[in-house]
């Protein structure tokens, strides 16, 4: 939907309608799922929804409970449907328009319709599916193949057709339109307030913080704490991106010696997370109170962290808010500001991208929180960061120099706790291994190792053993997510 410029919202099935009215909605999508309406505890949907008179599409499970709700029949399929299909369209019009004969799509169900509601008719059928899509008349649409997959070739078409023809939205929720709301939105809430933002160095915060710079101006101070564990050289890069693009009031902080000291003789991977964030609230507390009254906390919470945080099944479609600095707002008494919490990544790039950051930093790979805490297996002390940051910085030049940097989702270095036996200069070494993950994902759900050129790898590990002093062995990481993570810690 949001590729059509049309602005969406995810909600639980359990939603009342009441609370969907009060959003004064111009079309309701009911999504696919594993579940059969026949299940206990399968997800449903308020009844009055159905009779609301707003345009309804259910996709898949969504299409077999509106069937369910309003009186027809749907078969516990002894007929499964997995995979590509062919749709043979029976009225090429309303969500068919300009869709003509047999369309290709994906299936993938066990259950489905084998009787319509009252009142509705056939649109489309397929070779296991004799009912795989049908009408009311009055707005009212199922659809048994996903149309928003890419083994679906016109499922665009008739998201479309749905959207512009059914509900007659307009597409103008953009860009620019959005950054236009948001610095208004913020400009009233913050008023003549005062506002501190936490800089990480991710596209997120740096994001948020323009925002905010652009709708209050000086009222904004950027807190940008340097851990010691983040990528070579990360400091300066971000300083300059952010100063670059705006004349950001920014803090910078170097708690370096304080990290690496909380950290000292540390190896639990979850210890180091909860000492490097406790170090990380305690100094920015320690900023943010040196400035005198704050008022409110700006970050960039996105939407997947608001999705996360809402139960499907429950009953309350409260959502609680995702604190990316811990508990500090409640400590400290501060309102939150999260102008990007509507968007997801990708929608955050081209945010970027139209606010004028840099192509370069925009699409940076994501980094965790703990920084090389967690890519750095065993004790983290000063001279292990330094290896792993001169080696992980050799693996993304020469993936960027190899023009491979877009087509990989993620990929770093991981020093491991391991040392080899190899031979340098006639000279026997007992050194370092380093490990290189790289991975592909839409979602970082789930992801698959990235099959990097096999003389792409040799010039990585040729370049680490010769120039990373401590370094004489490098393997790469060929585990896919799951059964691994994508970090290693």
């Amino acid at each position: 939907m949001r590729e059509a410029n049309v602005y969406c919202e995810l909600v639980p099935g359990t939603t009342p309608w009441s609370e969907l009215e009060a959003r004064h909605p111009a079309g309701l999508i009911l999504s696919g799922g594993p579940a059969s309406v026949y299940d206990a505890g399968a997800p449903q949907v308020d009844p009055e929804a159905l009779g609301a008179g707003v345009p309804v599409l259910g996709i898949c499970y969504g299409m077999q409970l509106i069937a369910h709700h309003l009186g027809g029949k749907v078969d516990p399929g002894r007929a499964r449907e997995y995979g590509p299909a062919l749709l043979s369209v029976q009225e090429p019009a309303g969500l068919f328009r300009g869709l003509h004969g047999e369309l290709p799509v994906w299936m993938s169900h066990g259950d489905h319709v084998s009787e319509m509601p009252p009142g509705f008719h056939l649109l489309a059928s397929s070779g296991n599916s004799p009912v795989a899509a049908f009408t009311d008349g009055k707005g009212i649409y199922g659809i048994q193949f996903h149309p928003e997959v890419v083994h679906t070739p016109s499922g665009r078409a008739v998201l479309r057709n749905f959207l512009f023809g059914v509900c007659h939205c307009k597409p103008s929720w953009t860009p620019g339109s959005f950054i236009a709301e948001a610095i208004e939105s913020v400009r009233a809430q913050v008023g003549d307030g005062r506002v501190i933002c936490a800089l990480s160095g991710g596209v997120d915060s740096a994001v948020a913080a323009t925002l905010v710079h652009q709708a209050v101006g000086d009222q904004l101070t950027c807190v940008f704490v340097n851990n010691g564990l983040l990528r070579k050289e990360e400091p300066e890069r971000v300083l300059d991106v952010m100063h670059g693009n705006l004349d950001m009031n920014i803090r910078y902080v170097d708690a370096t010696e304080r990290f690496l000291a909380g950290l000292r003789g540390v190896i639990d991977p979850e210890q180091k997370r909860r000492i490097v964030g406790r170090e990380f609230i305690s100094v920015f507390e320690a900023e943010a109170t040196s400035l005198g009254r704050i008022d409110f906390l700006a970050q960039g919470t996105l939407y997947p962290d608001v999705i996360e945080s809402v139960s499907i099944k429950g009953p309350s479609s409260v959502i609680k808010t995702h604190h990316n600095v811990g508990g500090l707002p409640e400590k400290m008494g501060l309102k939150l500001i999260e102008p990007v919490r509507e968007l997801f990544k990708d929608e955050v790039r081209r945010l970027g991208l139209e606010l004028g950051l840099e192509e370069e930093f925009v699409w940076r790979h994501p980094f965790p929180g703990p920084g090389l805490a967690v890519r750095i297996l065993g004790e983290v002390n000063a001279e292990r960061v330094e290896i792993l940051q001169n080696a992980d910085d050799i693996v993304i030049e020469e993936i960027r120099r190899a023009g491979l940097y877009r087509d990989i989702s993620q990929a770093f270095a991981v020093l491991l706790p391991v040392r080899s036996v190899g031979v340098m200069g006639d000279e026997r070494t007992y050194e370092n291994v380093l490990a290189v993950r790289a991975v592909s994902t839409s979602d970082f759900m789930t992801a698959d190792w990235f099959r990097m050129p096999h003389d792409l790898l040799d010039r990585i590990a040729r370049r680490v053993v010769n120039e990373v002093r401590g370094v004489n062995r490098v393997v790469y990481d060929i585990s896919s997510k799951p059964p691994s993570t994508i970090e290693w810690e």
